[in-house]
């Protein structure tokens, strides 16, 4: 059985040599790395400790769907996200998650999710009369808005006002901010502690909570059915018949609007840009909704029917993935393709770089959506924009709905036009768009 010692090294010295360059934006010296080391790297990030950089496609269905069991989640996300969101599905392991899932899984069947597309197309709409046409603008803070609004929205319906909903906006964004900070400096923990940084963003979760507490008080006190995911997440019942416990619910609502608005923003950022370069998809799109509402103006139809439009979404969550790493750690030892694991092995599986990997895709950089024209099921071994295994994002189909119906409205409105010479990204906790400048000319 070969060691740990078999798998290449990248020595401390270049990690710190090149500290203010990862801070900035790692993927490049990932990809050099992979480049000169191979897909399975390890890289040294203390004199005792490192992460094992991963692009190979294999290893990451091994590890997150025939093996799972024997991997958790790092330290990130059940112990540094936590304590701003709570022990909810994408934080919570073992059982208590096997049974939050188990729970909520319910709220997101394509059925229960067909009784709010239409308060996710109205939260778009009312969006999307921020943009100001044949302007140049950044595009990105309005589709941000935008997938909070239509989280916010579709949990709550109305019983959430603008000033909560801001507060809540501001608050679950500062919060993923700071914990960016803490991730790319640990060596400043310390003063993150006395400066009373992370005293004033945990105290800013805990308003977040109350604001919550009361938006589920009110609603209980009603006897009005909504038929928002709220009401559905408040009817759910385990298999002893309770249901959830309030701080419970409210870990995962705070976890959905993380998880759900963020990644969001950033893929509809993505695939507009990508969509101002390559006009003739915006065509594509047209013609194909015109197509589709002649038969019926059936939302659930056009989200169903709208392929053209989820091949461009699908390709552009692999050029541009949302979620760029999945981070694991293995129970026990473990050994893959010759190369041994000990346990407790921090694992770090670049999405990015396995979506662009020349072995496993036809001109990996360019945007070519018709390799999707059969859906993206073929390269379920290789393509990973919501996961994938038994945690595999539970929000993917209100995920894909969204952004069908919020692609297709903006392309029937507007013709988009590039403001930008490249598109730009910064990878925080996700991979977020930078200066995505566009120009939105009004149809006639």
């Amino acid at each position: 059985m070969k060691t740990k010692n078999n798998i290449p090294t990248v020595p401390l010295s270049r990690f710190v040599k090149h500290s203010l360059e990862i801070l900035k934006n790692p993927l490049p010296f990932h990809h050099r790395n992979f480049e000169e080391q191979g897909d399975v790297f390890r890289l040294k990030i203390g004199f005792h400790t490192g992460v094992v950089f991963i692009r190979d496609a294999a290893f990451a269905e091994y590890v997150l769907q025939k093996n799972h069991k024997n991997y958790t989640k790092s330290k990130i996300q059940t112990e540094d996200l936590v304590k701003y969101v709570g022990k909810g599905l994408l934080t919570a392991e073992g059982e208590h998650w096997k049974r939050q899932r188990k729970l909520i899984q319910p709220a997101f069947h394509k059925k229960q999710l067909q009784n709010i597309l239409g308060t996710i197309k109205s939260a778009i709409l009312t969006e999307y009369k921020k943009i100001t046409p044949n302007t140049k603008i950044d595009v990105f803070p309005i589709l941000n808005d935008l997938a909070f609004q239509t989280v916010v929205k579709s949990l709550f319906s109305s019983a959430a006002n603008q000033e909560d909903i801001n507060r809540l906006q501001y608050i679950t964004e500062q919060a993923q901010k700071m914990l960016v900070k803490e991730l790319r400096q640990p060596y400043l923990s310390w003063w993150f502690h006395i400066s009373g940084e992370i005293k004033k963003h945990l105290d800013l979760t805990q308003e977040a909570r109350k604001i919550l507490k009361r938006i589920v008080a009110e609603r209980r006190a009603s006897s009005v059915k909504q038929h928002d995911l709220l009401d559905m997440l408040l009817d759910a019942k385990y298999d002893d018949g309770s249901s959830m416990e309030e701080e419970q619910l409210i870990d995962e609502i705070l976890i959905l609007f993380t998880a759900g608005h963020e990644t969001t923003s950033n893929a509809l950022t993505f695939t507009t840009q990508l969509l101002a370069l390559y006009p003739e998809w915006q065509e594509k799109i047209l013609q194909e909704r015109a197509e589709v509402l002649k038969e019926s103006d059936d939302l659930m139809q056009l989200v169903t029917k709208s392929k053209v439009c989820q091949q461009v979404i699908e390709e552009s969550m692999r050029l541009y993935p949302p979620v760029y790493f999945i981070d694991r750690v293995n129970v026990e030892d473990d050994t893959f393709n010759s190369l041994h694991f000990e346990s407790g092995s921090n694992l770090l599986f670049s999405v990015y770089e396995m979506h662009r990997h020349p072995d496993l895709w036809e001109q990996a950089n360019k945007f070519i959506p018709e390799r999707f024209s059969e859906g993206s099921r073929k390269f379920s071994s290789q393509y990973f924009p919501f996961g994938a295994g038994p945690r595999k994002c539970i929000g993917n189909n209100f995920a894909m709905f969204e952004m069908i119906i919020a692609i297709s409205e903006l392309v029937f409105t507007y013709k988009i036009l590039p403001n930008f010479e490249s598109i730009e990204v910064t990878p925080l906790i996700t991979l977020k768009p930078k200066n995505a400048f566009l120009k939105f000319e009004k149809r006639s």
